[in-house]
């Protein structure tokens, strides 16, 4: 646990390095890429300025500040080539580098290259793009004899064409492995500085919260109505709600002011996170129970209960790690190797959630149809066929999604990248809205409940043929006319009713203590069903 705890400590303390347009260098290192040396400055998706935008607001632009490049003293005895800040569009990734006589590619301009006359050896290879002239910018400084650190000038670079930019910092000097770099680049679209991929959702979130707005409204309106028949089920369920409110209202909040400023607000996000992980480990811990027939077939887990909160706890903190990972750190810190450590934990968990709601599920069901609670068993059906429906639709979505990531290795695709969490969202939503109308706060709702007298319910055709088919001993009978039949005037079982369960009773051997037959409408669900 305290590993666990200290992992989530070191997540936090990233921040110093969290996805922005405002990207920060603190002393980043270079890494080896075929025979050049590399580091990643940034990527993002930008839409270009709008047409006769006078505003500097509607202006988009990637600006690099002042980029300082250091190398170690040991090293600074020699003059260097230049050191490259490489800023181009996806689309145009094929103008870096290249190959001599259709052999490996390089960065780096190599001897064969050389002798063909298209770069001079020890330098960076890049040609114009014809798509988009003037493109990819190649900035460079170099290193003079005892200098240890080499400054480039701010510059600013005006955006006029939609799309993925990236930017690296190149060079090719071997003896230069060790150099850091610092500094900041800032990036910038046309209504603020929210990523191109991102800026969708913030006006998704103001939508969610919106909806559960509505949905609080009905929820909270009906526990005020009826909130003398509250099942502790119903309140679980407002405490969803309630956490869903605040979650899509803090993303909303969270983007609006990344937007503003440039950088994530931390304390946002990590209160969004975590409002976010609650949510969903509520959410599945509930459905469990519930699958269980907690409340329903069973007054308690009994020794289940300890069981159930270990599983709760173990996803709530691999769902908090991984997503304070992919929303507080930044998304080129981590490898693919590292998020996929990170995604396995949560992917297992919730595949052990599933089986062991459908098998209790299944449990449930058939303790139900055997004990004929029909009320109950049309709940859990429509509550399963809704659980069903829910896992087939995700399944779907993820080999979609699987196949949007595999087939868009360049984040070509990044203006629908937003689809893929917005869906979950949604998703997650729709559930909620099917378990709310089936179990919403009624006049009715303590007849779901769990009693202990050991009646078995029955449909209301069931009791006119029982009472229809039972012999009345004549013992107990006064006249014929004591009970009536449904052949009477007014064509239904208008006599005592508990005298004629009392006389069946006595002769099919059913207990008497409570009134067999129900009205009609007691049988019915709640008009919210």
């Amino acid at each position: 646990m305290n590993s666990l705890i200290f992992l989530l400590l070191i997540l936090i303390a990233r921040v110093l390095c969290i996805e922005a347009s405002v990207h920060e260098y603190g002393g980043d290192k270079f890494t080896r890429k075929g025979n050049a040396f590399v580091l990643h400055g940034g990527s993002e998706g930008i839409y270009h300025s709008r047409l006769h935008q006078s505003s500097a607001n509607g202006d988009a632009y990637i600006r690099i500040e002042r980029i300082i490049f250091r190398r170690p003293q040991s090293v600074s005895n020699f003059s260097t080539g230049l050191i490259y800040a490489v800023l181009f569009a996806v689309d145009d990734r094929e103008t870096i580098g290249g190959s001599a006589y259709g052999g490996q590619r390089a960065i780096c301009c190599t001897a064969d290259l050389a002798k063909l006359g298209v770069c001079k050896e020890g330098e960076i290879i890049h040609r114009q793009s014809i798509k988009n002239p003037g493109w990819p910018k190649v900035f460079g400084v170099p290193f003079d004899v005892n200098e240890e650190s080499s400054t480039m000038q701010p510059r600013s670079i005006q955006i006029t064409r939609t799309g993925m930019y990236n930017l690296y910092f190149m060079h090719c000097e071997p003896r230069l492995s060790d150099m850091i770099v610092e500094g900041k680049t800032v990036w910038k679209n046309p209504t603020g500085y929210l990523p191109g991929r991102m800026a969708p959702l913030s006006k998704f979130y103001g939508f969610m919260s919106f909806a559960f707005l509505v949905l609080g409204s009905f929820w909270f309106s009906q526990y005020a109505r009826f909130w003398k028949e509250v099942l502790q089920l119903q309140n679980c369920i407002t405490l969803v709600i309630t956490l869903g409110m605040f979650e899509m209202a803090l993303w909303y909040f969270d983007y609006a002011e990344f937007n503003k400023i440039g950088v994530r607000p931390i304390g946002i996000t990590v209160w969004a996170v975590t409002f976010g992980a609650v949510k969903r480990t509520v959410s599945r811990m509930i459905i469990l129970t519930v699958s269980m027939g907690y409340g329903v077939v069973r007054p308690t887990l009994g020794g289940l209960t300890s069981k159930v909160i270990m599983l709760g706890a173990t996803f709530f903190i691999a769902s908090e790690v991984l997503e304070l990972a992919e929303h507080v750190g930044a998304i080129s810190d981590l490898s693919g190797n590292a998020m996929l450590f990170l995604c396995l934990p949560v992917a297992i968990l919730d595949a052990f959630f599933l089986l062991w709601i459908f098998t209790s599920l299944s449990s449930t069901l058939k303790k139900l149809q055997g004990k004929r609670m029909m009320a109950k068993l049309d709940i859990y059906r429509k509550f399963t066929n809704a659980l069903a429906v829910a896992v087939i639709v995700s399944v779907g979505w993820i080999c979609y999604e699987l196949y949007f990531k595999a087939t868009d290795i360049y984040n070509e695709q990044w203006k629908n990248a937003w689809i893929i969490p917005a869906f979950w969202q949604v998703l997650s939503l729709s559930l909620l809205c099917v378990i709310c109308a089936l179990w919403a706060p009624s006049q009715n709702s303590m007849r779901y409940a769990y009693s202990d007298d050991g009646i078995e319910e029955f449909e209301e055709d069931d009791i006119l043929m029982l009472l229809k088919s039972s012999p009345l001993p004549t013992k107990d009978v006064g006249s014929p006319t004591e009970v009536r039949t449904s052949s009477s005037d007014d064509g239904v079982l208008s006599g005592d009713l508990e005298e004629a369960k009392t006389h069946s009773a006595n002769g099919v051997g059913v207990a008497t203590h409570r009134p067999l037959y129900r009205q009609p409408s007691s049988l019915i669900g709640s008009a919210n069903l």
